[in-house]
């Protein structure tokens, strides 16, 4: 096996669009490490080849070991990397854009930048979840107002479907036991929403801090994109009642494989992508997410974009 120093980065022509990967791959009491472009999990029962650029994002569980070659491929792939146990899910690496274009994080920027556009984009995120409403003219106050009271619909119709009992959302954060069998399957679910959301977001190279809803945190964007689908009829909030009301046991890893297996059968990765798009940049919308060409330029006066190579005190190349 070379070093990996030896080999080459792959570059993005060769990486997986993010829309066409497996959603999450969760491992658990294994040894990661890492094949040629393939990481390798090995438990008692053998090892197994995962080809690492069609994972979006790698949940490592309890009793994990992983080597630096393989975290080092899994970067240069692109894929996300979370480690998960019942503490919660924790975004702690992250791969590199899969994109070289900065087109979206600067359309992200200039939306976010202006109060107008900031609530327009918000009106648009409320419009996806909730097609049957017309959000045009609600202020933030009446956006957020609606959204919790068809959240607390949610719930209160999916546990009457399922026969359970439910008492609230409640859920202390660092204390995943602290909830009862629904509680701790809807925060199972969520959190792997947010996973799938932040790996998608690094993968296209926006800012996860510039939300148009939330705000205040690093991943302000990543919890608007995961709430974009949170009250949808197949996942989250669906899928962690049923599993709930199957039985109590083992509920998180449970949530997790039915998310993963619904988010998979939806092509849910895809749909992300289009979303993030048709949000901060819509001409964008249908374009490949990968662009192998560098295209860098300078700023110039009132918007101008100028060459880069060049030596601008007298205009000649460099």
């Amino acid at each position: 096996m070379s070093t990996v120093g030896q080999r080459g980065a792959s570059s993005p022509r060769e990486l997986t669009r993010m829309g066409d990967r497996i959603s999450f791959i969760y491992l658990e009491r294994c040894t990661i490490h890492r094949e040629d472009n393939a990481i390798t999990a090995e438990d008692a029962d053998g090892v197994t080849h995962i080809p690492s650029a069609t994972i979006g994002c790698l949940l490592l569980g309890p009793g994990t070991r992983v080597t630096h070659q393989a975290m080092s491929v899994l970067g240069d792939s692109g894929a996300g990397v979370v480690w998960v146990g019942e503490q919660g899910v924790r975004f702690y690496s992250g791969g590199r854009s899969l994109t070289r274009s900065s087109a979206l994080v600067e359309a992200q920027a200039a939306k976010w930048a202006n109060q107008r556009t900031r609530l327009e984009v918000a009106r648009a995120m409320y419009r996806m979840r909730f097609p049957d409403e017309d959000p045009a003219g609600l202020t933030r106050q009446e956006l957020l107002g609606r959204e919790g009271r068809r959240v607390k619909e949610r719930y209160r119709t999916e546990a009457a479907r399922f026969g359970i009992t439910w008492n609230g959302r409640h859920y202390i954060p660092g204390d995943f036991g602290s909830g009862d069998p629904v509680n701790q399957a809807v925060t199972a679910a969520a959190q792997c929403m947010y996973g799938i959301a932040q790996t998608t977001v690094a993968a296209l190279g926006c800012a996860s801090g510039l939300g148009f809803i939330h705000s205040g945190h690093e991943l302000a964007f990543v919890l608007d994109i995961a709430d974009l689908y949170k009250t949808e009829i197949a996942i989250p909030i669906p899928i962690a009642f049923a599993t709930a009301a199957e039985s109590p046991e083992d509920v998180g890893s449970r949530t997790r494989r039915a998310i993963r297996d619904e988010v998979n059968r939806i092509g849910l990765l895809r749909r992300c992508v289009n979303d993030i798009k048709s949000l901060l940049l819509p001409e964008a919308a249908g374009d490949p997410v990968n662009s192998d060409i560098d295209h860098v330029t300078l700023q110039g006066d009132r918007g101008a974009e100028l060459a880069s190579g060049r030596n601008y005190d007298d205009g000649t190349p460099w």
